[in-house]
């Protein structure tokens, strides 16, 4: 019964992280394009928005998977490198989406939230599935 609990009490820690990254993951997308994206997806029900947000989740959502399926015996260390992976993936996605707006024309977050569907957005949404999968086999 012991070996449930404390199974119970890892999976709450790690399911608690993997939500703070998620949110981080909101929040920095939000940070990178105009306006307010809960605004640009719910409310104007803005795809191009919705398909970025999503890459973005997919790929924090596969580190920290990534992390806890490879994770160390020690579960504080496991815990402090699933942060520290999905802390990471989120930097490299925010620099990679850096990169293609500086070698692309226009603004590529203005471009994202565009109300007709951009062929940019899936570049962009691959950019951060590609970070995620590099991030993930370096865990490995």
């Amino acid at each position: 019964m012991s070996d449930i609990v404390n199974g119970l009490g890892r999976a709450t820690a790690y399911g608690g992280l993997g939500l703070v990254l998620l949110v981080l993951g909101i929040v920095l997308v939000d940070l990178l394009t105009p306006g307010k994206l809960g605004r640009q997806i719910w409310e104007q029900r803005n795809r191009n928005a919705a398909m970025v947000l999503s890459s973005a989740l997919v790929g924090i959502g596969g580190i920290v998977f990534t992390s806890i399926w490879t994770t160390y015996e020690d579960f504080g260390k496991g815990l402090v490198s699933t942060a520290a992976f999905g802390l990471l993936g989120l930097v490299m996605m925010a620099v990679a989406f850096l990169v293609v707006d500086l070698i692309t024309p226009g603004r590529l977050g203005a471009t994202l939230v565009e109300a007709e569907p951009h062929p940019a957005v899936w570049v962009t949404a691959s950019c951060n599935l590609a970070v995620s999968a590099v991030i993930s086999a370096s865990i490995a």
